[in-house]
């Protein structure tokens, strides 16, 4: 394991039991938790959330790059939210053969329409990395995507540091338990949504968290929650449902849930179309979005956060619109692109359905869609396009480079997980917060990471998926 952890600690069977046993106790005391799948509404039964036994190796060149882009991409998503004909041009083919996206925009043009009532924007996003194996060796950090909406795990991120530096102690490292960064998303995370509710001006109003039913992730939102109460900031966890049948705008377009007053509403959820069991559903979403309540995302910036954008960005010129006397930005941001392409209809789509079909294993299909588990690989790419490639439902989807991570020898802890070494990819997040009233960006910074690691053998999916488990980067 490269400058990571000695091959004689991975095979020492019974060191290798002891350790997962502290690893697991250390992580249910450091609070990193999640709700046991069974009975994902009950208060009495939690566990650990999924973790690496051992932090994995990242090269400190490429984690800090990662980290000081984030602040550009905070910049660009803000501006393309506030570009109304670019996010038409470049989801117009989208929302001719994808409903959700399609409502989705319906909700954004209306809200043109009738002009937005609040001019306070808040952003929390994540931009989701790989880092790219070169033939020479060397690591590139590519661009997965980026969650303007919902983006999770800044809760346990904040609490997994002290975890592995524990282990490592315990396994005699002691240096490398010191070369563990300190991390807390979740503060960086509150401190927007703090700033998002003062500026709004109401010490009544609360901050409502617009949640799921069933939440096994509790315990990721309630350390940001946590972080609001420190400030005296009241938070409420609220659904769609409440919001349907006790919410309402008053002749200020205020927003009352439950007769509370909403300063900011923090969407955990509905970025799927089965958030949205009925019309009554999206009635509330555009309830929400009239109000002047601070969103977040709000609409433009749910639509900027789309694959479909992440494609027509990556094509020449794109961000220069954006960042007109910046070519250091286009720069910065332009370096973490991988090969993005359109499957629109016309010669330049035909293109890439013909490279996708004679080198699947070279691509994933992305649709529409966040939440993780939704890509695809392989000799699925070629069963899907074959099926779509004559019509206009292909251009639901985009075509990416498949990025080739160096597998790393590690544990993964799963509750009743067979204790097994396992090969594994990484994927790292940069959590970005910004604040934007008017013309004015207040605050625009990088809140933390989140370090994600997954056995090879899965190709896609997330923590909340239950493929990938949390983990922490030991810098090399």
């Amino acid at each position: 394991m490269a400058q990571g952890i000695p091959d004689k600690i991975m095979s020492n069977t019974a060191l290798i039991k002891d350790l997962a046993n502290v690893a697991k106790d250390a992580a249910l005391l450091q609070g990193v938790l999640m709700r046991i799948h069974e009975t994902p509404n009950s208060s009495e039964l939690v566990t650990y959330a999924p973790f690496t036994l051992f932090p994995t190796p990242v090269p400190k060149a490429v984690f800090l790059q990662a980290l000081a882009v984030q602040t550009h991409y905070n910049t660009l998503v803000d501006k393309i939210s506030q570009d109304p004909g670019f996010l038409e041009e470049a989801l117009a083919s989208t929302i001719a053969v994808d409903d959700f996206t399609a409502r989705l925009f319906r909700i954004h043009q209306q809200i043109l329409k009738e002009g937005r009532s609040q001019s306070i924007v808040l952003g929390l996003n994540r931009s989701d990395y790989m880092l790219d194996q070169g033939e020479d060796g060397s690591s590139s950090l590519k661009q997965i995507e980026i969650n303007t909406f919902a983006a999770s795990f800044g809760g346990l991120a904040s609490r997994t540091p002290d975890v592995h530096r524990h282990v490592l102690k315990v396994a005699g490292k002691l240096e490398e338990s010191r070369r563990i960064l300190d991390n807390n998303p979740a503060a960086g995370l509150a401190k927007a949504v703090a700033k998002a509710w003062e500026l709004y001006g109401s010490e009544r109003a609360v901050v409502m968290f617009l949640v799921e039913e069933g939440q096994r992730n509790i315990f990721d939102q309630r350390y940001i929650e946590n972080e609001l109460w420190k400030r005296n900031i009241s938070t409420v966890r609220k659904r769609f449902d409440d919001v349907t049948k006790t919410g309402s705008l008053d002749q200020d377009k205020r927003l009352f849930v439950d007769d509370q007053e909403v300063a900011v509403v923090y969407f955990r959820n509905g970025y799927m179309p089965e958030n949205y069991i009925s019309e009554k559903t999206w009635d509330a979403r555009l309830l929400m979005e009239r109000s002047l309540a601070v969103k977040c995302p709000d609409i433009s910036t749910h639509l900027a956060g789309t694959k479909k954008v992440q494609q027509v960005l990556a094509s020449p010129g794109v961000l220069e619109k954006f960042f007109p006397d910046q070519p250091q930005v286009v720069e910065q941001i332009r370096a973490t692109f991988t090969g993005l392409y359109t499957l629109d209809m016309g010669p330049e789509g035909e293109k890439t359905v013909a490279m996708a079909l004679a080198a699947p294993d070279r691509f994933v299909l992305k649709p529409q869609r966040e939440g993780g588990g939704n890509n695809i690989y392989g000799s699925e790419i070629c069963q899907v396009l074959q099926g779509v490639k004559e019509s206009t439902e292909r251009t639901a989807y985009i075509l990416m480079d498949k990025i080739h991570p160096t597998p790393v020898q590690n544990y993964l802890l799963r509750r009743d997980g067979p204790l097994k070494i396992s090969n594994c990819l990484s994927e790292l997040g940069v959590f970005g917060t910004y604040v934007r009233k008017g013309k004015d960006m207040v605050m625009n910074e990088c809140a933390g990471h989140l370090l994600r690691t997954k056995s090879s053998e899965h190709s896609d999916g997330g923590v909340a998926a239950g493929v990938a488990v949390l983990d922490n980067p030991l810098l090399v």
